[in-house]
């Protein structure tokens, strides 16, 4: 089967619809029926608003498991022991991602146990493990939509990858919800019908099972009863209610007030999300999965301007990857499109090649409404509002760009449109799943943009690229340049090596250049082919960095995600322990290869303390550092630590060190104080790229002054 022409468009609709359905539904979670009609009423538009809307369990699951797809086998052989591998490696352990309920009341947690003490899938999530209750919770199908949008048109394909990852916490009717909602998905890629949608997806599980038997129920009520959906909830509350089933937060009940509101919901996404968010119980993941079915099968001209104005194409997630929980949803598009096609084994199309193919991040505008979650300031001490939309007035390449308005603005201040490379959580009204964040951008690295001046502007605008410390508040500029009208300007912006700092804005500063009076009311530009590149060189001293308190329980050092363990700051130095297995804490990207990274370390108690490098993740990277006798220990982990060679150094308790790991492809050098100690190649599957990190175990702790890094 070819994929369509549409399908990366399509598969935006589908993200986007999901991050919608997942706000839409967030604040009201769990709540009945009763309670949010007593509360709103009849539900037509978002319930809250927020600053931006933060990290969920639904959005964290598809984008990180999907990483399967990359990081082991991207065909239908991937094994379900691989997904649950991809589970170990991305998620927290015991903090943000999902719900860390307990063993036996959480299904995540309780799949996570088993995995991470050698129990692996699809044993992990099988009713015989874990017993029926735990395996048929609703998470085998909130977590599942991308494989759906990776099989257009092909709900079998879609059914068979959903049916491996779902295995790894769920089964019975869990795993059939998984396969359904896939099958569904894929489905809307070429059928508009909803009740054949819906065929399409039963037709992936079993005809005799509980879901099958639920949905059939509901679509005849429909059929017999097409007028009324509050009707219909009350038909599924009686006979399929949360009573009905064991369980925290069983699938059935869920899946019936899914099936009702694509019945009553007839095609039209908003009537569709707001029915089911109306319905209660678990919202946010029922509320998603309609929407994501919906939003395919409709396309991007399907979805109302109010819902995506407030995303504003911007994703918070919650993985271990700090640089991974930034995202921008037309970023996780090319991702997942980019597997699509390598999954079909085809060529991607000319029009996306220069978008999905590209390394680094470039925001390019090209889907149709796309921001890419980019933002306007001013330092204007006059009113002055800002608006920045996604046109086809004017495009540096492909067919579209964004643009920038100010109204009323005066000469000589300055006018920003900017992307956010770094968040705090003073940028979030709420936190359910605390995440951590890395910057996205560094020093050493350079950006460019492509910018446009419109012919009928003002008459003198000057521009300049920039990056702001959220260290210190200062802003680093690139040269200022004067735009030409109707002319695209290039600019670029080589970042200096920098001490003690973490960028949280890259973006250009326009400022007009004639006085008040001398200039129309507005300033109007165009932005295309923003993207950062290059490599990382700074340094951090932990006496700058700060503790992020969110919801004022949980604490987290500044720029740092962690697996485990407690980290944090005291005296100005980094702190971290744990009671048992290794303690780790990251820093940086999963596409920095080859550089030095050098760290001051202070064994403060036990025998394990480390600095990590080429992390990919929770179960895979190198650790170099201080070992029991006395030794200097090279590791690698891959789904646990085995060492690769050891060294005599006499090492002291209290006495600081400053470690030094020097990696070019496969090579890897050791230095403490400044002599080289050890030198080793590995051969065997080696770990290319990575971030760097900060590890210790068997209840050590750990001090860390500062640390530098410098690409090679």
């Amino acid at each position: 089967m070819t994929i369509q022409q549409d399908y990366v468009e399509k598969v935006y609709a589908g993200w986007l619809a999901k991050v919608i359905g997942v706000r839409h539904g967030g604040n009201i979670e769990n709540w009945t029926y009763e309670r949010i009609e007593r509360t709103f009423g009849e539900v037509t538009e978002y319930l809250h608003e927020f600053k931006n809307f933060a990290a969920d369990d639904d959005t964290n699951g598809p984008l990180f498991f999907l990483r399967a797809l990359e990081d082991y086998v991207c065909g239908p052989e991937i094994t379900a022991e691989q997904m649950g591998l991809t589970w170990l490696n991305y998620a927290p352990d015991g903090h943000g991602f999902y719900w860390w309920g307990g063993y036996g009341k959480s299904t995540e947690h309780t799949a996570y146990l088993n995995l991470k003490n050698g129990i692996m899938a699809p044993r992990s999530g099988s009713i015989e493990q874990n017993g029926l209750a735990v395996a048929e919770q609703i998470g085998g199908q909130i977590f599942i939509d991308v494989w759906g949008l990776v099989a257009p048109g092909n709900p079998e394909l879609a059914a068979h990858l959903a049916e491996k990852i779902a295995s790894v916490s769920h089964d019975g009717n869990g795993k059939y919800g998984g396969m359904f909602v896939a099958a569904c998905i894929a489905a809307a890629f070429v059928e508009t019908d909803i009740v054949q949608i819906i065929e399409r997806g039963l037709a992936v599980i079993p005809e005799d099972c509980e879901y099958t038997r639920v949905t059939r129920n509901v679509i005849a009520y429909y059929k017999a009863h097409p007028d009324n959906w509050r009707d219909a909830f009350h038909y599924v509350k009686a006979n399929f209610g949360y009573d009905k089933y064991p369980g925290q937060c069983h699938i059935i009940p869920n899946s019936a007030v899914m099936i009702l509101s694509l019945m009553y919901g007839e095609g039209d996404f908003s009537r569709t999300i707001n029915i089911c968010n109306m319905c209660g119980w678990d919202t946010d993941c029922n509320v998603a999965n309609v929407a994501t079915i919906v939003g395919v099968r409709n396309g991007l001209a399907g979805i109302d301007e109010k819902w995506r104005k407030p995303i504003n194409d911007f994703l918070c997630c919650s993985s271990v990857i700090g640089s991974l929980n930034i995202l921008d949803i037309p970023w996780c598009a090319s991702y997942i499109a980019r597997l699509g096609y390598k999954l079909a084994g085809e060529q991607i199309p000319e029009k996306w090649a220069p978008i999905l193919k590209k390394s680094g991040l470039k925001f390019h505008f090209e889907y149709p409404g796309s921001t890419h979650a980019f933002r306007l300031e001013h330092n204007d001490p006059l009113h002055v509002t800002g608006t920045i939309r996604n046109t086809a007035e004017a495009a540096a390449s492909g067919s579209r760009s964004l643009k920038v308005l100010f109204d009323k603005v005066q000469g000589g201040n300055a006018y920003r449109v900017f992307h956010q490379t770094y968040y705090r959580p003073s940028d979030f009204n709420d936190s359910r799943y605390d995440p951590s964040f890395s910057p996205i951008l560094y020093p050493g690295q350079h950006i460019e943009a492509k910018v446009m001046l419109p012919g009928n502007g003002i008459r003198r605008v000057k521009v300049r690229l920039y990056v702001k410390d959220g260290n210190s508040g200062a802003y680093h500029y690139g040269e200022a340049v004067p735009l030409i009208h109707n002319e695209w300007t290039q600019l670029q912006y080589q970042i200096p090596r920098m001490s003690g700092c973490c960028l949280e804005q890259a973006g250009i500063e326009l400022v007009p250049m004639d006085g008040k009076g001398a200039h129309g009311p507005s300033l109007v530009c165009f932005l295309d082919d923003f993207e950062f590149g290059g490599k990382p060189s700074y340094q951090i001293d932990f006496a700058k960095e700060r503790m992020e308190k969110w919801n004022g329980l949980h604490l987290e050092v500044s720029q740092l995600s962690y697996l485990r363990g407690i980290w944090t700051l005291e005296d100005g130095e980094l702190s971290g322990s744990y009671f048992g297995e290794s303690a780790e804490s990251y820093t940086g990207c999963l596409d920095w290869d080859d550089y030095t990274f050098e760290a001051v370390m202070v064994p403060k108690l036990g025998d394990h303390h480390r600095i990590n490098f080429r992390v990919q993740g929770g179960i895979r990277s190198y650790a170099v550092g201080f070992a029991p006798g006395g030794k200097l220990a090279l590791l690698k982990n891959d789904n646990g630590y085995s060492t690769l060679r050891e060294v005599d150094f006499g090492w002291q308790l209290g006495q600081a060190a400053t470690v030094t790991v020097k990696a070019v492809g496969n090579r890897f050098e050791i230095s403490v104080n400044g002599v080289t100690l050890m030198e080793y190649m590995d051969n065997n599957h080696p770990y290319l790229t990575g971030m760097i990190g900060f590890s210790n175990a068997e209840g050590s702790h750990t001090h860390y002054r500062g640390f530098s890094l410098t690409s090679l």
